[in-house]
C-alpha cells in the first residue's frame, strides 16, 4: 500500500542542514597536519580537537533531544545553526590551540543541539514504513559533507587555509538556519505533548534501546575512524600533497552517500532491518583488514576505502529507522541518546585512534575496525526479532 507523501521540502532542508553540521567537524580532517604546525602542537593533540567536538556534540544532543519532547523542536532547529556559525567564525579567528579547542567544543554543542531534534522532526512526519527512505535522504547531507565538503575543503584550504574553511562552514550554517525557518513554520504535532511533561529516561532506556545504542557506538566508531584519519592515512602512506588527496577523498565520500541512500531503501524494502544492519557492518569489518594492512597503491587504497565506507553507511539508516520506531513522547529523547552514543563512537575513534597510531601505526586500525564491526554484527543478530 502506498504511503502518504513525504515532506520533501523539510527533507531537503534537513539534508542541507546536516551538510553544514557534518562539515563543521569533518572539514578539519584534511588539515590535522596543517593545524598542528600552525598551532605548534603534535598531530595527536590536534586529533583530540575532534574528540572534544564529539563529546560536546553528544552531551548537547542528550539535553536537546529530551527538551525537544517538552518544549518543541523549532528553538533548537533555528537557534542551533546560528550558534554554530558564530562558533566557526571564532575558530577561524583563534590564535592558540586552547582557543581553537574551546570554540571547536562549543561548535560541537551547537551542532548537537540540532542533529537529534532534526532527525526527530523528520521521523515524526512520516510513517514507519517510510522512515528508512526519509532518514536515508536526510542523512545523505552528512554523506555529502564527505563527497563535497571534505574534498572541497581540501581544494579551498589549499588557497585560503583551514581558517578560511571555518568561515565558509559558518556561512553554510546561516543558510541552514534560513532553511529551518522556512520549512518548520508548522511543526509536527506531538501526540500527548505538554510543556509540563517530564522527560522519561527510564522508558527511553529500555533493554531494546540500550542494545541498539551499543550497536550505534560500534558502527559510528568504525565510520569515524575512517572519516577522521583517512586523509592523513593517504598523506603519510603515499607521501602525497593535501590537494592530491582530494580525488581519493571524493571516491571515498561517494561510497558514503551511495551507501546511505541504498541503506534507506533496503531498510524499507527488506523484511528485517537489523539483519540488514548486521550484513552491512560485517562486510565493513572484512574490508577493513586489507584497507589498513595492505598498501597496494593509491588507487587500490581508495577503492578499498570506497567499499568500507559504503558498507558502513548502508547500516546507518537501518539502525536509525529501528530507533525512531518508538512512542512520540519519547522519540526526541531516544534519538538524542542515539546522537550521544554516536558521539562516544567519534570520541573513541579520535582519541583511541590517535593512541593506536602512536603505538602501532595505521596497521593497528585493522583489528580495531574489525573488532568493532564484529561487536555490532553480533548484537544485531541477537536482537533481530526486535526489528
Amino acid at each position: 500500500m502506498k504511503g502518504a507523501p513525504m515532506p520533501w521540502a523539510l527533507i531537503v532542508a534537513a539534508a542541507l542542514t546536516f551538510f553544514a553540521l557534518s562539515s563543521s567537524g569533518s572539514s578539519r580532517a584534511p588539515f590535522l597536519l596543517d593545524m598542528a604546525v600552525d598551532l605548534a602542537v603534535s598531530l595527536s593533540l590536534t586529533a583530540n580537537i575532534m574528540a572534544l567536538n564529539a563529546i560536546s556534540w553528544g552531551l548537547a544532543s542528550l539535553v536537546a533531544g529530551a527538551w525537544s519532547d517538552r518544549i518543541g523542536r523549532r528553538p533548537f532547529l533555528i537557534g542551533g545553526p546560528i550558534a554554530l556559525a558564530i562558533c566557526m567564525a571564532a575558530v577561524a579567528l583563534s590564535e592558540s590551540f586552547w582557543a581553537v579547542a574551546f570554540w571547536a567544543t562549543a561548535s560541537g554543542a551547537a551542532a548537537g543541539s540540532i542533529s537529534a531534534t532534526l532527525v526527530t522532526e523528520v521521523s515524526s512526519r512520516v510513517e514507519n514504513q517510510q522512515r528508512g527512505r526519509a532518514l536515508g535522504w536526510t542523512l545523505s547531507g552528512q554523506s555529502m559533507a564527505l563527497l563535497l565538503g571534505v574534498p572541497g575543503a581540501a581544494w579551498i584550504g589549499a588557497l585560503i587555509g583551514w581558517r578560511g574553511v571555518s568561515l565558509v562552514v559558518g556561512g553554510m550554517a546561516l543558510l541552514a538556519a534560513l532553511g529551518m525557518v522556512l520549512t518548520t513554520r508548522r511543526p509536527a504535532a506531538q501526540r500527548g505533548g505538554s510543556a509540563k511533561r517530564r522527560t522519561d529516561y527510564r522508558a527511553a532506556l529500555s533493554p531494546r534501546v540500550l542494545r541498539l545504542l551499543t550497536m550505534g557506538v560500534a558502527e559510528r566508531s568504525c565510520y569515524a575512524l575512517a572519516v577522521t584519519f583517512f586523509p592523513t592515512f593517504l598523506q603519510m602512506s603515499y607521501d602525497i600533497s593535501l590537494a592530491g588527496v582530494a580525488l581519493p577523498l571524493a571516491l571515498f565520500a561517494l561510497g558514503n552517500i551511495l551507501g546511505t541512500l541504498l541503506g534507506g531503501q533496503l531498510a524499507d524494502r527488506l523484511p528485517n532491518r537489523l539483519l540488514t544492519f548486521a550484513g552491512a557492518l560485517a562486510c565493513a569489518g572484512l574490508v577493513s583488514l586489507p584497507l589498513f594492512l595492505w598498501q597496494g597503491g593509491v588507487v587500490m587504497t581508495a577503492a578499498l576505502g570506497f567499499a568500507f565506507i559504503m558498507a558502513t553507511s548502508v547500516s546507518r539508516p537501518c539502525l536509525m529507522a529501528v530507533l525512531s520506531n518508538v512512542p512520540d513522547e519519547i522519540r526526541g529523547t531516544v534519538l538524542g541518546l542515539n546522537v550521544t552514543s554516536a558521539s562516544i563512537g567519534w570520541l573513541a575513534a579520535a582519541a583511541v585512534g590517535g593512541l593506536v597510531i602512536a603505538l602501532w601505526g595505521f596497521e593497528g586500525f585493522a583489528p580495531m575496525s574489525a573488532g568493532l564491526a564484529l561487536l555490532g554484527t553480533v548484537l544485531a543478530i541477537g536482537g533481530r526479532k526486535q526489528a
